[in-house]
């Protein structure tokens, strides 16, 4: 199957009632299990990268890799670019050959984050790529004022007004969710979801999914948020299924040990497309 596009994706799962996961990746076997857990799933799945980790490695081999792979894969694949914080980074993966970007100026008042955003997605579309954008303030889990305090989260009508000035064409909402580990249990909004899923037509995206009760991610998904990105649970499984392991193993060669992660790696990440597909959706 070819490459999809992300809000082709996303306006499926929208349309049919169930979550894709956006897998944050860093290296050719992030990347390879996400695909593969989807195609034994029968599911589609987004396969992204992080700006941050271009010190680790390059984003254009990141999306040269996930291209390749979506490519040949026999579910829907997109390849997505995350967490572009300026213009020039978001044009960066736009130049790397990104078929989807994300544009994060939520951190910039609300005025500012309209002409970044909508700057973007003047250029993005002129190349035929989507753009996600995001209001509110989705910060840190280790900072329990950025999951309690309300006056972070998303406004409704902040949100209906943004996308017809942006044109973005999917917007991550703040809605008691954060990135990296949560100092306590999350708890949603799930009135809020509920709101802004009913005043904008544009697929929602949940950042920061790692962690939170699958009940309340279930919900989410019925409710309408459709993209749920998923970096600390799956990296944190990257290392777990290595230790393990690494302690019940004697073979001491580098390429058996990664090659053995891949059956854990598959079955973790089958697990959490399952997670968000409550009403059994299949392809």
């Amino acid at each position: 199957m070819p490459l999809v596009k992300t809000k082709s994706i996303l306006a499926h799962a929208t349309e049919n009632k169930y979550g894709v996961i956006a897998a944050n990746t860093f290296n050719f076997e992030t990347v390879k299990w996400a695909v593969k857990a989807a195609e034994q799933e029968r599911m589609p799945i987004i396969v992204q990268f992080y700006p941050g980790f271009n010190s680790f490695i390059s984003q254009k081999f990141i999306a040269d890799m996930a291209i390749t792979l979506a490519q040949g894969a026999s579910v829907p694949v997109a390849v997505h670019l995350d967490h572009s914080t300026n213009y020039d980074v978001a044009a960066s993966g736009i130049k790397d050959g990104f078929p989807s970007i994300m544009v994060d100026g939520s951190a910039l008042p609300y005025e500012q984050n309209v002409a970044l955003t909508a700057a973007v997605v003047r250029a993005a579309h002129i190349f035929d790529v989507d753009v996600e954008a995001e209001l509110g303030h989705v910060g840190s889990g280790s900072n329990i004022d950025d999951i309690t305090n309300s006056s972070h989260f998303t406004d409704t009508n902040q949100a209906r007004n943004f996308v017809w000035e942006t044109g973005c064409d999917a917007l991550a909402v703040a809605v008691g969710n954060a990135h990296g580990a949560y100092v306590q249990t999350p708890k949603l909004d799930f009135a809020r979801i509920k709101a802004i899923r009913k005043a904008v037509e544009v697929p929602l995206v949940l950042h920061g999914s790692s962690d939170i009760p699958d009940e309340q991610i279930q919900e989410a998904v019925n409710l309408g948020i459709s993209k749920f990105n998923l970096a600390t649970e799956y990296f944190r499984a990257y290392y777990n299924a290595l230790d393990a392991i690494m302690a019940r193993t004697k073979r001491k060669d580098a390429y058996s040990l990664v090659n053995s992660l891949e059956e854990p790696m598959v079955e973790f990440m089958r697990g959490k497309i399952r997670l968000l597909n409550p009403n059994k959706f299949s392809l």
